[in-house]
């Protein structure tokens, strides 16, 4: 890496501090680890979208979107649109299946209900890369915290 693109990357990972500490909200739509990755949360009928943009502070040392954040927007998807249809949940367990890698742009994605109990709940997220391809699934069990 060059000094130039090392100094860039910083000032990018500067920057996305900056708004993370920008608001001390912790609410759905608006939490630290959310706006500190970029996430803007919105809802279509009964899915959650959640949309950011791959930049490198966001990536592995082999140059792709870490697995872990990719994880992260899909977990917080599914969570938030289970807190707007249910109310508050926890995540009992996740799967992630990861099947192309992102190297840059917007990625997209999508949490839906796969079945809503009374007190668990399954659900599911679609990753998707700017191109529209599919980049990873993930299913979930939650917990409503009643």
């Amino acid at each position: 890496m060059t000094d130039g693109l090392t100094d860039q990357h910083a000032a990018l990972g500067t920057a996305m501090l900056a708004r993370a500490q920008a608001s001390g909200a912790q609410e759905f739509g608006s939490f630290f680890l959310s706006r500190l990755l970029g996430f803007n949360v919105s809802y279509e009928g009964e899915r959650c979208i959640v949309r950011f943009e791959a930049v490198p502070p966001l990536f592995n040392p082999q140059g792709t979107l870490h697995g872990g954040v990719l994880a992260t927007a899909m977990d917080v998807s599914m969570g938030h649109l289970l807190h707007r249809v249910e109310g508050a949940g926890a995540t009992l367990e996740m799967k992630v299946q990861y099947l192309a890698a992102v190297t840059s742009g917007i990625v997209r994605c999508e949490g839906s209900f796969l079945r809503r109990g009374r007190t668990i709940s399954y659900l599911q997220s679609h990753a998707f890369d700017e191109s529209g391809q599919l980049v990873a699934h993930a299913t979930a069990t939650w917990k409503l915290r009643k």
